[in-house]
């Protein structure tokens, strides 16, 4: 009875094993990110009116790191407090950075599980299904969005430093939006991928309004995240890597600002990015600025911000160490003379302590000086004139293409 029985069960697994390795095994496609935007509710002054977005298409146009033979989009509602639809979503390439003018030869519609709609739930993200679209690296993309209802939350990036498009009617194929209302923001948009070689790595560039660009010019890309990815794609070394930029205006390590803080944002904003191997972080003058936003504080409280902010950047080494991703830490610019400048306040020694720490090489597996770069030597304490953009804080186009090119590519080898 046993050896029956026996008999029977290496047959049935005979079977099965004929016919596993009958299947054919599904290529696996390697993605990695070209583009990405951190996700905010908008403040009232950069949110759009809900009427503006019944019926309505947005035309937004982000500008692409890495290059690839085709691509996906994450469209998102992580701040929506209901199910958002997308009735369609097209994507092109756009005649220039500046306009609604897209090559209509280039027009290919968005699928999502082979769907033109989508239904996106409350504080989720979607990615679309691949589209054969090849994009040059460096080069400009047109999202074309129509909602039928407006958001019941909107999600947005608002320093785009890029013209968006709006216009009522579902024209999101349409050769150029005529008479388009335009603004300064991205709504409901949050990444583009491109297939890539198997390898390729990304790298996310976390901060605040410095990475983020404030200052930087309206639609030409010159951040100083823009001039690293610049360098990325001429060096040969590192061509075809992603250089996301995730920075957010306002953002705090430890606090709430204008949108989430540093560490709540961590996994959804590097994590998850498609390919992520690098994340250079720099981050902590605006807790560092609006802790005597109010007026002086205690010695005691100067010392416990810095160890918190220290404590704050060895939990982003540990979580992005477990996913194999090493961290790049950045020194905190001068800020001498701005709103959060002020001597007799006590931030430039808490500045001075924590930019120590993150010199220090036992902690973040490389360093970026951009304190040393951008400062002033006559006055360190403040920037470099030539590098100002007036308001002592952030930098300008120059500045940031100093600080741009400052970021060794040695730290970024396959």
């Amino acid at each position: 009875m046993d050896s029956v029985r026996g008999r029977v069960l290496v047959g049935v697994l005979l079977v099965v094993m004929g016919h596993a390795g009958a299947q054919t095994i599904k290529p696996v496609t390697y993605w990695v990110g070209s583009w990405a935007a951190s996700q905010q509710t908008p403040e009232p002054r950069n949110a759009l009116a809900p009427e503006d977005l019944r019926d309505a298409t947005l035309r937004q146009v982000v500008h692409l790191s890495a290059g690839g033979s085709q691509l996906r989009v994450r469209v998102s509602n992580v701040f929506g407090t209901a199910p958002l639809r997308l009735t369609s979503v097209h994507v092109a390439k756009p005649v220039s950075a500046a306009s609604s003018a897209i090559q209509v030869d280039s027009d290919r519609a968005v699928l999502f599980d082979g769907a033109a709609d989508v239904m996106i739930p409350a504080g989720a993200e979607y990615l679309s299904d691949t589209v054969a679209l090849p994009v040059a690296a460096l080069s400009d993309l047109a999202i074309s969005i129509h909602l039928d209802q407006p958001p019941t939350g909107q999600t947005s990036h608002p320093g785009s430093r890029s013209t968006t498009y709006l216009v009522h009617g579902d024209m999101v194929s349409a050769a150029s939006l005529t008479g388009a209302k335009t603004v300064e923001h991205w709504y409901q948009i949050s990444g583009v991928d491109v297939v890539a070689t198997a390898g390729t790595a990304a790298i996310v560039t976390l901060g605040d309004s410095i990475t983020d660009g404030h200052a930087a010019t309206t639609n030409g890309n010159d951040r100083w995240p823009d001039v690293l990815s610049g360098r990325v794609q001429a060096a040969a070394a590192t061509k075809g890597m992603g250089v996301l930029n995730v920075g957010t205006g306002g953002n705090r390590i430890l606090l709430d600002g204008l949108g989430p803080n540093a560490l709540a944002r961590f996994d959804r904003d590097v994590l998850v990015q498609a390919g992520v191997r690098y994340v250079i972080v720099l981050e902590g003058v605006n807790d560092l600025g609006t802790l005597t936003r109010d007026g002086a504080v205690s010695a005691v409280e100067h010392q416990a911000l810095v160890k918190r902010i220290e404590a704050a950047y060895a939990q982003m080494i540990a979580r992005a160490h477990a996913h194999g991703v090493r961290v790049i830490g950045a020194t905190i610019l001068p800020y001498g003379g701005s709103n959060y400048g002020r001597p007799e306040l006590g931030t430039e020694a808490d500045r001075q302590a924590i930019n120590a720490w993150i010199r220090d090489a036992s902690h973040f597996d490389g360093v970026v000086d951009f304190d040393q770069v951008t400062r002033d030597p006559a006055q360190p304490d403040r920037m470099l004139p030539a590098y100002d953009s007036g308001d002592h804080l952030h930098p300008s186009p120059a500045g940031y293409k100093a600080m741009g090119e400052a970021v060794p590519l040695t730290f970024f080898t396959r």
